[in-house]
């Protein structure tokens, strides 16, 4: 699931049409096994039974392969991606299947003829901090926590291409004939920059119908946009400041990458009397007991460092998280304290953001859909840019429901007014298009095995508030990895996939292209 959409992906149609849930949920209904062909189980079972070692090393060693994407670097200069690129090939090659190199853009596919089924995986994950991990985040760890297999890419997105392949090497050896040709396509870019992808598909026509392997069960129909809201505070320097007597709050810095509910946020402070110090104290350990960060406040000289940790998440899904940054920025908000950019960007999040994420205090902005769910705002990234300026990155996740023209109006007016009583910001605003598929022939399908394969009665489509590559590619949908009512562990400092997830993995993903690419 993406870090984020370039701006240049405006470009991207998106044709955003009225979902009516209600035609799908009839067909939904039908999710008895007996809607699936006569073999459809046994063919999924047996790969599982065969395969599921072979899969689950296979995971192992495509976790072992860095694939992160580093601004210095470009995709072809990074030897990770080079690494991985002559795994695939090679893995392609020895479970013969066909392989082709498109450079950012792996394809392994099996079947002649016309295509008959995409499915979308991406091979770049997310940076991860090794101090946060019991073993090496680049490492399948299986023996820290039995039954769970954690590791950078576990679930997002490595799993899935690991399931997809041996689903594919299985149908290959039980000799099915499929209909026409399906595609695996592997992004190489899809944490971080999606314009490559757009330029392939200009020139490369994908099949019909297409399955992003990178999201939730049951079956994904609708994404809330990537938006963003990018804050300056300047350059005003605590040199400037030696002559006041106010408390200082020398610096701020918290989290690790843009679409991650920050797990850390650390200030520096001084002159602060001992009263301003238990002050802070009271809230954090309220904080503690009612949202369950951990801090520390440790003096050093004059100054006092104060560490807030939180829960990192996916920023789609801000209630998975604790959010390091809102809680340190409350916890000083009280404070009188001299004008620098830190103590203004602590303003800023206490007066527009507060300790939630549904936007309600910033402005008008905050609006729901009913299928889609709220808009969603969090803090994820403060850090000094490129020109030493202390910087802020919120990431919104936002339904259907206002015009762009309308949110981007909203967030200004926010941001104007605020500034009518505090300090100059610039800022920079950029607002997606969600994205919501109005009918795909395959939906109902994927439903029934889904409840075949896991005993769920009539389960119906969902929307989520991350964004895949789903929207690039004619009537995507997104089956998995997630299953329902479990945290969504990608982008985390603990990514993992279960024993029991991958091997039902393994089973549908056999099950969806036995029942979508070999006719009726």
């Amino acid at each position: 699931m993406t870090q984020l959409i370039s701006s240049t992906s405006k470009a991207i149609v998106l044709i955003i049409t009225s979902f009516t849930l209600g035609v799908v949920s009839l067909d939904a209904a039908q999710t008895s096994s007996g809607s699936l062909k006569p073999n459809t189980q046994k063919i999924a079972n047996y790969t599982a039974d065969t395969y599921k070692l072979a899969a689950k090393n296979a995971l192992a060693e495509m976790v072992a392969i860095e694939t992160v994407n580093y601004p210095e670097q470009t995709l072809f200069q990074n030897p990770a991606f080079e690494e991985f690129r002559n795994w695939v090939k090679q893995k392609a090659s020895v479970l013969n299947l066909d392989f082709s190199d498109h450079g950012s853009v792996l394809i392994v596919s099996m079947g002649t003829g016309e295509k008959k089924l995409g499915l979308i995986t991406h091979g770049d994950v997310q940076p991860a901090n090794p101090s946060k991990w019991r073993q090496s985040p680049f490492s399948l760890d299986d023996s820290s926590e039995p039954g769970k297999w954690i590791g950078r890419g576990t679930e997002d997105d490595k799993g899935p291409i690991a399931a997809a392949l041996y689903a594919m090497k299985s149908l290959k050896d039980q000799n099915i004939n499929l209909s026409g040709k399906v595609e695996l396509f592997i992004y190489m870019a899809e944490e971080s920059d999606w314009k490559p992808l757009t330029k392939f598909l200009e020139n490369y026509q994908p099949a019909p119908i297409n399955i992003a392997l990178d999201s939730e069960y049951p079956v994904v129909t609708a994404e809330k946009a990537w938006s963003s809201i990018t804050l300056n505070f300047g350059t005003l320097g605590i040199e400037e400041l030696t002559e006041q007597t106010k408390p200082i709050l020398i610096s701020f810095k918290g989290g690790s990458f843009r679409s991650q509910i920050p797990e850390e946020a650390i200030a520096a402070t001084g002159q602060l009397k001992q009263a301003q110090i238990e002050e802070i104290e009271r809230k954090l350990i309220s904080f503690k007991e009612n949202f369950g960060i951990d801090f520390t406040i440790t003096p050093i000289g004059d100054r006092h460092i104060i560490t807030v940790k939180g829960l990192s998440a996916h920023s789609s899904k801000p209630e998975q998280g604790v959010n390091a940054i809102n809680f340190l920025a409350a916890s000083l908000s009280d404070i009188n304290w001299s004008p620098t950019p830190s103590s203004q960007l602590v303003k800023l999040i206490d007066d527009l953001v507060g300790t939630g994420y549904l936007a309600k205090k910033f402005g008008s902005i905050a609006y729901e859909d009913e299928f889609m769910g709220p808009l969603t705002l969090s803090p994820t990234l403060v850090n000094k840019n490129s020109d030493n300026q202390l910087e802020l990155f919120i990431n919104l996740r936002r339904p259907k429901g206002k015009s762009e023209k309308q949110l981007n109006e909203e967030i200004n007016i926010a941001l104007k007014n605020w500034q009518q009583f505090n300090s100059e910001l610039k800022y920079q605003v950029y607002v997606g298009q969600p994205y919501w598929l109005e009918q795909a022939p395959h939906v109902p399908k994927l439903l029934n095995i889904f409840a075949t394969f896991t005993n769920t009665i009539s389960p119906q489509p969902i929307a989520i508030g991350g964004s895949t590559n789903a929207k690039l590619f004619p009537q995507a949908v997104s089956f998995g990895p997630s299953m329902p009512n479990t945290p969504y562990t990608g982008h985390s400092e603990k990514e993992y996939i279960t024993e029991e997830n991958f091997t039902l993995t393994l089973k549908m993903y056999t099950a969806m292209i036995y029942e979508l690419a070999t006719g009726n």
